[in-house]
């Protein structure tokens, strides 16, 4: 039976259950070294895994994903960073307009060319309002798209972008702070969001206690990603 993710997410939400996923990215994890991670993510309580990065090389997101599906039956999200990065080999796709930023390349240039990959797939295919929030440091995210993300002091201008994505019709939302980031996005933020939407919150980078993924969950965040803090120490979750 085929996992419908976003109906699985959506129910999580109603029933007040909080979803963990940790973000494996291609550019920073051999293949090599997949069977270790894989091994020490099945052992904690993790409901996705997102593979995704950058700056990956073509074609090597197709082999990683294939990989961890031969290690784990966790299911699979791609949240790439362009339309190169997409594999039919995982059960869905983040499919990001990057609205913080007003590139045309990362609001729908990118969404277009992978339509006709898309089309053919067996991906679920969830459309999602990606808003970088300022981490304290500059980020892949922000050097490759070139666009500036939002000040953590700006909440007007972080909700009212959150409800446009609603309003547009995207079916999550997901706040980033960044690969690598300094801090993370602060409670008030993920608090006045929860508040503003009526679709799942997802929330990652700089979290790196398990007070402050706690204190997402607290704030409303549905959904937390766990990457770097993960990438420097396999056991990050022994303490939950």
């Amino acid at each position: 039976m085929k996992i419908q993710i976003l109906q699985h997410i959506n129910a999580c939400k109603q029933k007040g259950e909080k979803l963990l996923a940790v973000l494996l990215d291609p550019d920073k994890l051999s293949i090599e070294k997949l069977p270790e991670t894989i091994t020490q993510i099945n052992q904690n309580k993790v409901n996705f895994i997102f593979v995704g990065g950058s700056t990956v090389f073509n074609g090597i997101t197709d082999l990683f994903v294939k990989k961890i599906k031969q290690l784990t039956v966790i299911p699979i999200i791609l949240f790439p960073g362009d339309f190169s990065q997409l594999t039919n080999h995982a059960n869905a796709v983040l499919f990001l307009s990057l609205l913080s930023g007003r590139n045309p390349e990362y609001l729908v240039e990118q969404q277009i060319k992978s339509v006709g990959f898309l089309k053919k797939s067996s991906l679920e295919i969830i459309p999602t309002a990606y808003i970088l929030i300022d981490g304290g440091v500059e980020t892949s995210v922000q050097k490759i798209s070139n666009t500036t993300p939002i000040s953590q002091e700006n909440t007007k201008e972080i909700v009212t972008t959150a409800l446009a994505g609603q309003f547009m019709g995207k079916q999550l939302i997901y706040l980033e702070a960044g690969s690598g980031a300094a801090k993370p996005v602060d409670v008030k933020i993920i608090r006045l969001v929860a508040e503003s939407i009526s679709i799942p919150l997802i929330v990652g980078g700089g979290i790196r206690t398990k007070i402050q993924l706690q204190n997402a969950y607290k704030n409303g965040a549905d959904l937390v990603v766990i990457g770097t803090a993960f990438e420097e120490n396999y056991l990050f979750f022994d303490d939950f």
